[in-house]
């Protein structure tokens, strides 16, 4: 199942959110492809919100990733890997246990780090248009 979302403004990635939400809501495991500044950060502040989690929602650029918790106090782990130089650093830092820990897992960049990614997962890919963001999600199962 693919399905494609266009956001003209916050509110529309506000109800992208709840679409992915609700469609994918069985899945653990979210990566996020689009060029810089497509807007998978802010998109997955809109995630964390719909998951009800209270936490400051951040780009985890420098730390690689971010926990934050969910209303029933579950994990949420957020990577961003974009300044990851190989798989090997991704395997370092724990990425398998967090992958496996059955937690909701927001991956940007995963491109970096394509073959530690799961067997399932979703893709979501955000194209930009000038002011307008096209979110096409779906699951890939290897």
């Amino acid at each position: 199942m693919k399905i494609s979302f266009v956001c003209n403004d916050l509110e529309d990635l506000i109800e992208a959110a709840e679409i992915l939400s609700s469609y994918f809501k069985d899945e653990q495991v979210f990566a996020f492809y689009g060029g810089m500044g497509a807007g998978k950060t802010t998109f997955i502040k809109a995630i964390c919100r719909e998951l009800d989690s209270r936490d400051t929602v951040s780009s985890p650029t420098y730390s690689i990733v971010n926990e934050y918790l969910d209303s029933s106090g579950s994990p949420i782990y957020h990577f961003d890997f974009y300044r990851t130089k190989s798989s090997e650093e991704a395997i370092s830092m724990g990425f398998d246990d967090y992958i496996n820990s059955g937690s909701i897992c927001l991956i940007e960049w995963p491109e970096k780090i394509q073959s530690l990614l799961p067997s399932r997962y979703v893709k979501v890919n955000i194209k930009t248009n000038e002011e307008v963001r096209t979110f096409d999600m779906e699951i890939v199962s290897l």
